[in-house]
């Protein structure tokens, strides 16, 4: 049954994300786009917080070296799209292989302080390095280039549409490796480090693996984010990025499969409609964390789902309960009719 619910929800996503074309303008399509492209980095931060208990708010690192990689490659090699594709892709998993073994060592607050440090070394290195990733005005004049033959992604329809696929294609993967025994590897990780090590599991291999899925996960956000805006840049790095992607999995629901696309059309619609009022737009998410942590621990998507299988629940437990044994009087008074009948 969750399987087909899921279904049902993966077409129903489908039809309402192939209509809003047609219902919004272009300033608000571009809002969903933007959403969408950070849905996919914070389905990265899902990755390591619902399935392995891991809270990340270092995952710009593997945002902003993709993007950076394929301004770098685009800009010396001509026409090559889908090598500068795979060079951001190659880019942010080494960025995961080499930080993965230090990250995973540590837990908890650890886990979090490191993560926050590296994406801080590698704002730093950008932020200096202006010979090569242009400093502060990064690499401005990016261009979209022709992924799909005979398909020009410089409209924003296009371009929101091919977003629209990445997304899809990215959602079902990590729907097919959380159910796989992988998944399942990962859950016992998260319940008890020290029991699926009895149980003979390696379990840093297991942390490696998902650590360098999260990197390629975040690694294709950073690159459509790279020709979203056409011009990467050290902000890429930047805290905000990193505990915006965390905010919106605690929002829509940790370990929920639609939870980070959830909070993430929640941050950026409330963003764009509290920047119109104020800069100060990072308190009022602030009060949104504080509000879900307190109310909502498991997210929106999270309590809408542990409400229904309360709810599944009590139905069965009212179905398979015994009927209630008759009282004396009821006893007497069927007896009293079975007499009269005979």
């Amino acid at each position: 049954m969750r399987s087909d619910s899921r279904a049902l929800a993966f077409i129903g996503l489908l039809g309402v994300l192939c209509l809003l074309p047609l219902i919004l303008s272009t300033y608000y399509l571009g809002l969903v786009t933007s959403a969408l492209i950070l849905a996919i980095l914070a389905m990265s931060a899902n990755l390591l917080l619902g399935y392995l208990g891991l809270a990340s708010v270092g995952q710009a690192t593997f945002f902003g070296v993709a993007g950076y990689a394929v301004a770098i490659f685009t800009r010396s090699v001509d026409g090559a799209a889908w090598s500068a594709v795979g060079v951001g892709l190659l880019a942010a998993v080494m960025a995961g292989a080499v930080f993965g073994p230090l990250a995973i060592r540590t837990r908890d607050i650890f886990f979090l302080v490191i993560m926050l440090a590296f994406c801080q070394i590698l704002y730093g290195i950008t932020y200096s390095w202006r010979s090569v990733t242009g400093g502060d005005d990064g690499l401005p004049g990016l261009v979209r280039p022709a992924l799909i033959p005979f398909v020009n992604l410089d409209t924003p329809v296009a371009f929101y549409f091919f977003t629209v696929i990445v997304f899809l294609i990215v959602v079902g993967v990590f729907w097919l490796v959380v159910s796989s025994p992988f998944g399942l590897v990962l859950k016992g990780i998260r319940d008890s480090e020290v029991r699926m090590r009895v149980l003979g599991y390696n379990v840093w291999l297991y942390k490696y693996a998902a650590f360098l899925l999260s990197a390629f996960i975040g690694g294709v956000s950073g690159i459509l984010q790279a020709y979203y805006y056409g011009c990467p840049n050290p902000a890429d790095f930047s805290l905000i990025h990193s505990s915006s992607a965390l905010l919106m999995v605690i929002l829509g629901g940790p370990g929920t499969l639609f939870g980070p696309l959830a909070g993430s059309l929640i941050i950026v619609f409330v963003r764009d409609l509290v920047s119109n009022v104020t800069d100060r737009w990072l308190i009022v998410l602030g009060l949104a964390f504080v509000c879900t942590v307190l109310f909502f621990p498991d997210g929106l998507l999270g309590t809408i789902r542990k409400f229904r299988q309360q709810g599944v629940a009590s139905v069965n437990h009212q179905a398979q309960a015994p009927m209630p044994e008759p009282t004396a009087q009821e006893s007497s008074k069927r007896l009293l009719s079975a007499s009269k009948s005979k």
